[in-house]
């Protein structure tokens, strides 16, 4: 059976999603490059319970009204992708894991190669622009 991994798009009004770039330790899957924050789902998690555990551990985000966007199976992987409309002050993250926060506009995303394939999935997200469909709120 293949692991699962949860990640979460973040969206603000300029349509900028959040990405962060991972750490440059060689002994970790795709130093030092950018990568949509999320984990792994543990044993008897739900993916909807992991991305609140891990925006908690990762951002201190006490995260709430988010959305699945999609579910895409990989080969090492099936990726459950959510996301949120939000317009985060990345100065005032405490970050635990990643050197930084940027937010991205779609061509920047599509002029970066991305870790663990989530320029597919980004690619599917600007899209479909299920932000532009949405009233959600911050």
């Amino acid at each position: 059976m293949k692991r699962k991994g949860c990640s979460i798009i973040f969206i603000n009004d300029d349509h900028q999603v959040l990405l962060f770039l991972r750490d440059n330790i060689p002994t970790i899957p795709f130093p030092n490059m950018w990568d949509v924050p999320g984990g792994h789902v543990e044993p008897d998690e739900t993916p909807e319970r992991c991305i609140v555990r891990e925006m908690q551990e990762e951002m201190e985000l006490e995260l709430r009204n988010f959305s699945l966007f999609s579910i895409m199976e990989f080969p090492d992987r099936i990726e459950y992708t959510f996301w949120k409309k939000s317009n985060l002050d990345i100065d005032q993250i405490t970050l635990h894991e990643g050197q930084c926060l940027k937010w991205f506009d779609q061509n920047e995303v599509e002029k970066t190669e991305l870790a663990l394939g989530f320029n597919e999935i980004l690619s599917s997200f600007f899209t479909e622009a299920p932000f532009l469909k949405s009233t959600a709120s911050v």
